[in-house]
């Protein structure tokens, strides 16, 4: 196995066991709140801890790839979250367990960037289009292993048990990158933004707080509101910060390139329905449609099925025709599928009812997610590849952060019929918005157009 072939196969193992642990939750959670209480709160902070940490730290994680090596960062990203997959497994109740998915996410934070900036080191311009739509293949058979076993473990034992079977990934990931070497020294590496990374934190800290316990609280409540105001400050004083500093955690001059932009204005409206549309789709299909957590993980399987065989080839026909018309298209069908499913009502039938519309989803998702990842990435020079990687991770985790975080305003406090359509149709319109951005903002790469012309 050559060096090239190596790093992918580390770079989706790592990335694998970051994903994982996002598509077994979501079936785990009817579970997780009976057993440590606390309703669609808890099922709220179960994700968006995660989510939290990992959107906050990951600009970080990038600048900490770049400075001081990516394999350096995997390799103790992979020993915390270990460590923090056995608080998980462990907790005795839902604080517990929300502070020790607060560190997961922390630990997840140093995976994802450092695994994409292996490979766009490694690889070449136009052969990374091919490598992302592997690497997004294959990772998001996590996806496809995550809803099957973590329903089958939440019906048969536990789930607890969901967060026992990250230990196996994780030790495979370090055994086979003892064949990477290590890192070289980087004596020329820019200064960390600590103060910058402080002001990321309590800004997103504050403001998903305000909008998770506003159902609770209402927006007149001090709970509420004055963390709302000390999030708002310092998101306000984290664009000063790094405008100002010399080193800045978030280098604005990043979106100095359309594509890396437009790219990541995409990704908001996106990755916001990506997030929601599953998270409120699985806890419907268990709380309203009364499918057991392994039924349910199985009824939302073909679009990730779909995106594991297709989404190599749709990152193949990006590189060969460019990104723009895949990112239009995909995201505009995934929100056809989900209009699809608003034909659910209280006499819940999946075969007609969420069936076609989740096949429709699936397709979109294949045509959306390696095109959006490889153009975003290819308008960023190979030297900054971890910071560009982490700033379209963030922008996607963040996104989802703040959707869930945003359930209760959009779809109330329970994920009825009603509800769930209520959800549907953000996340249809969502996407929509996030096509739309696409095709006015995305231009495809000059060596597009200029295959386009020699032949």
């Amino acid at each position: 196995m050559d060096r090239q072939a190596r790093v992918l196969v580390v770079a989706i193992i790592v990335s694998f066991i970051a994903f994982l642990d996002g598509a077994v939750i979501n079936v785990a959670l009817p579970s997780l709140a009976a057993d440590l209480g606390g309703g669609l709160a808890l099922q709220q902070w179960a994700v968006d801890a995660y989510l939290l940490t990992l959107g906050s730290l990951i600009l970080l994680a990038g600048s900490l790839s770049d400075s001081f090596g990516r394999l350096r960062i995997i390799r103790i990203g992979l020993y915390g979250f270990a460590a923090t997959s056995v608080l998980c497994a462990i907790a005795p109740s839902g604080v517990f367990f929300v502070v020790a998915r607060a560190f997961q996410g922390a630990a997840g934070a140093l995976l994802v960037p450092s695994s994409l900036a292996l490979i766009i080191a490694t690889f070449a311009p136009a052969d990374q289009g091919r490598a992302i739509g592997r690497w997004t293949a294959w990772t998001t058979s996590a996806f496809l292993l995550g809803p099957l076993f973590g329903g089958l473990l939440v019906d048969l034992a536990s789930w607890r048990l969901v967060f026992w079977i990250n230990l196996l990934p994780i030790a495979v990931a370090l055994v086979l990158m003892r064949r990477l070497g290590r890192d070289e020294p980087n004596p020329a590496h820019e200064r960390i933004d600590w103060l910058g990374a402080g002001l990321g934190i309590v800004g997103l800290a504050g403001t998903v707080f305000a909008l998770i316990e506003e159902s609770r609280h209402g927006w007149s409540s001090p709970v509420v509101y004055v963390p709302l105001l000390v999030g708002v400050l310092a998101l306000i004083l984290f664009i000063v910060q790094e405008r100002r500093t010399p080193q800045p955690m978030l280098p604005l001059s990043l979106f100095r390139a359309r594509n890396f932009a437009m790219g990541n204005l995409a990704t908001v409206f996106i990755y916001a329905a990506f997030t929601l549309g599953p998270f409120a789709m699985t806890i419907f299909l268990q709380e309203t449609g009364g499918l057991s957590a392994t039924m349910a993980g199985l009824a939302t399987l073909p679009p990730t099925v779909m995106l594991v065989l297709l989404g190599s080839r749709f990152g193949d026909l990006s590189s060969r025709f460019g990104p723009r018309l895949f990112m239009t298209a995909g995201p505009i069908l995934v929100g056809v599928g989900y209009l699809l499913t608003l034909t659910v009502d209280e006499d819940f039938v999946y075969w007609w009812q969420f069936l076609p519309g989740i096949l429709v989803i699936g397709l979109g998702m294949a045509m959306t997610v390696a095109p959006l990842t490889a153009a975003i990435l290819g308008a960023v020079e190979p030297a900054r590849a971890g910071i560009g990687s982490a700033v379209n991770n963030a922008v996607a985790r963040i996104a989802g952060l703040v959707a869930i975080a945003s359930i209760s305003v959009i779809a109330g406090t329970q994920l009825d019929v009603d509800g769930y359509r209520r959800a549907a149709v953000f996340v249809a319109a969502a996407l929509v918005i996030g096509g739309i951005v696409s095709w006015f903002g995305i231009r495809n790469p000059r060596w597009v157009a200029d295959r386009g012309t020699s032949g």
